[in-house]
């Protein structure tokens, strides 16, 4: 136990560059406070104490702004920073190593009683309100770009930005320079802009085209007219 809360301690110091202090973490950082209540919501929960375990989950809610439901499933060295507004639905499950900034939702998009919330691998990093939007799996060591709208599966190794999330490959697992990686989100793609751009292109070899094209006909007009014209029938006029 006193592993496993030094680890979730330690955490915090390896991806927020403004933690200072042992004291500053565990008494000041509410996304280690919502992961710590969590665990207890989620014993009470597996032990058949549902609503003792949702109790605790709405005092944590009301405590750090984070909504956990007890029955999510969350992997070690798991990182919420700052945390307003997170909300992580019941059938939703974390793995390993994982970092969500404020305003993420891992949502349903289904009332039956079913696996209906997003299953996260591990190494994963969600932008500041993004949505990951049903049951569906986000493979290990992706990034999800700020506000971004996820509603398909995303293969490992990837990046998604934009409304619906697009997928973006990426050279490796951990992003950028593989030094900080969860603070990279300057380094995302622009997909509305390369879209843009390839339009561009494509628009401008159109147009490249088509006036070759207007020139080659011109060119077969006048051949046309110099071969078949009046001329070439009355031949030189004499006065």
């Amino acid at each position: 136990m006193l592993d496993t809360l030094r680890r979730d301690v330690q955490v915090v110091f390896e991806r927020d560059p403004a933690a200072r202090t042992w004291w500053e973490v565990v008494f000041l950082y509410p996304g280690l406070h919502a992961l710590w209540l969590h665990r207890i919501a989620h014993g009470l929960w597996r032990r058949g104490f549902k609503w003792l375990g949702r109790w605790v989950s709405t005092f944590s809610r009301w405590w750090t702004g984070i909504e956990i439901h007890p029955a999510a499933r969350i992997g070690p060295g798991f990182f919420i920073d700052h945390g307003m507004g997170v909300v992580i639905g019941e059938t939703a499950e974390i793995g390993e190593n994982v970092t969500l900034y404020h305003g993420v939702t891992l949502g349903g998009t289904s009332w039956k009683k079913e696996k209906r919330h997003p299953t996260l691998g591990n190494n994963v990093v969600v932008g500041a309100g993004a949505k990951i939007l049903g049951p569906i799996t986000i493979g290990d060591n992706t990034r999800i770009g700020a506000n971004s709208v996820v509603v398909k599966d995303v293969p490992p190794n990837s990046v998604v930005v934009g409304v619906p999330g697009r997928v973006r490959g990426k050279e490796d697992g951990r992003g950028g320079d593989g030094a900080h990686p969860d603070l990279e989100h300057t380094r995302l793609p622009d997909v509305t802009v390369e879209m843009l751009r390839d339009l561009s292109v494509r628009l401008a070899a159109l147009e490249q085209e088509m006036a070759q094209l207007r020139e080659a006909q011109a060119e077969e007009g006048r051949l046309l007219e110099r071969d078949w014209g009046p001329a070439a029938y009355l031949g030189p006029m004499h006065i």
